[in-house]
């Protein structure tokens, strides 16, 4: 799978803190390893029972490469367990589990289906670069979370947010 990145310590401190509580906030260097290892390191949790994983990126650039990049760590292409939708492309299949999707992408879902069935985890990524888009999504998910779905995990991630 690759160098072992920095991020790869505090993995089994996240996988504590979202087996025990329905949050977390990450805050590592550029470069650590946030973005492509912590998606695919929680994606066997029992606690996601099969569900998928979310993971916004603020730009659809990164969206597709950071799809690409991890669906390769697993010797597949995208749209098998890892696929992406951004703005008029979409690469998911039947059995992807982990999507990465841009803010706008989110904020539709979340319109559709307040309770985001079928969702176990939201990532919001690159959260330090703060957007309208982004605010939104998050409370929108913080607000299911606690109204329709108990169950559903947030994590935060940044290089520079202050945690």
């Amino acid at each position: 799978m690759g160098p072992v990145l920095p991020v790869e310590s505090i993995l089994p401190a996240l996988r504590d803190s979202l087996r025990n509580g329905r949050g977390a906030v990450l805050v590592a260097p550029p470069g650590a390893g946030k973005t492509t290892r912590v998606p695919l390191a929680l994606l066997d949790e029992d606690w996601l029972a099969d569900q998928r994983i979310l993971l916004l990126e603020p730009r659809r650039l990164a969206a597709r490469s950071v799809a690409r990049f991890m669906a390769a760590s697993l010797g597949e292409p995208v749209g098998e367990r890892v696929g992406y939708r951004v703005h008029l492309e979409s690469r998911v299949g039947p059995r992807t589990r982990v999507e990465v999707i841009t803010e706008r992408i989110l904020n539709r879902m979340l319109q559709a289906d307040p309770a985001l069935e079928g969702i176990g985890l939201l990532i919001f990524d690159e959260f330090h670069e703060r957007s309208l888009q982004a605010d939104l999504g998050l409370a929108l998910s913080l607000q299911s979370q606690s109204l329709l779905r108990a169950d559903l995990r947030i994590v935060v991630m940044s290089a520079t947010l202050g945690a």
